[in-house]
């Protein structure tokens, strides 16, 4: 079932977004070699609590970590750890959830670790693309394939992949809420957007082909080939004519 949020929800939603925004800027800053990702972890989990706010993927369905952290790559839902040292040449995807009043924000960055390769800053621009291009045709009345497709043609069009396996979501009261937000599809698939509907949408893109596997911590999904991954998202709330992006800094 799609819940549709009050004006009050969204301000709420809007409180858990602006940590996420902030944590981000920290998270940024400490995106350097010889970091593990347990610090990176614990770090986030300090800022979201100061905050007034919950890691919400703490224990969530089993989940040890405050954040996933996913390097190279690891597509999606790393287990930070110790043992996972940044080094120069890195991209480090952060997916971060923060429950604020009882409502949920989720966006994912990702970061170089300090000079990378071309090809890897090709991938992180066309994924934060893919996300861009999809957001300017929310408004309601328009259907989520149509959010699908665009994610979708801007990655191919760049020579990338994307999964049909994981998807953006709706958000809210819970971390995964109706309806899904696939990142490939037709433009008529899935329900019409309405006015407040708070969606996430992410892009998950892949550089070489779009095989997946699951490592045997039941959480870590990595490419098959070993190419890396790029993964992008913000929440975003269905306006009267168009959507507003609520785990975004605002330009000045």
């Amino acid at each position: 079932m799609i819940i549709i949020k009050s004006p009050r929800e969204i301000a709420l939603m809007k409180e858990a977004g602006e940590v996420l925004i902030g944590l981000f800027d920290v998270l940024k800053a400490n995106t350097l070699p010889g970091k593990n990702t347990k610090e990176l972890d614990e770090l986030a989990r300090r800022y979201i609590l100061s905050h007034g706010g919950v890691p919400s993927s703490y224990h969530y369905e089993g989940y040890p970590g405050n954040i996933c952290i996913s390097v190279n790559d690891t597509l999606i839902h790393g287990i930070p750890s110790k043992d996972i040292v940044l080094k120069e040449g890195d991209i480090v995807s952060y997916d971060c959830m923060c429950t604020k009043h009882g409502y949920v924000a989720d966006a994912t960055r990702t970061f170089p670790v300090g000079k990378i390769s071309d090809e890897a800053a090709r991938l992180v621009k066309v994924t934060e693309e893919c996300f861009f291009n999809a957001v300017k045709l929310v408004k309601p009345g328009v259907h989520i394939g149509v959010i699908s497709h665009e994610v979708e043609r801007t990655a191919h069009a760049a020579g990338y992949t994307v999964t049909p396996d994981y998807t953006g979501h709706g958000v809210g009261k819970e971390v995964h809420e109706d309806p899904y937000v696939p990142n490939c599809g037709d433009e008529s698939d899935g329900p019409l957007l309405e006015k407040g509907m708070t969606i996430a949408i992410e892009p998950m893109v892949n550089e070489g082909k779009v095989g997946l596997k699951t490592l045997s911590d039941g959480w870590t999904v990595k490419t098959r080939d070993g190419k890396l991954s790029c993964h992008y998202e913000n929440t975003v709330v269905v306006t009267d004519s168009g959507y507003e992006i609520i785990t975004l800094k605002k330009e000045n």
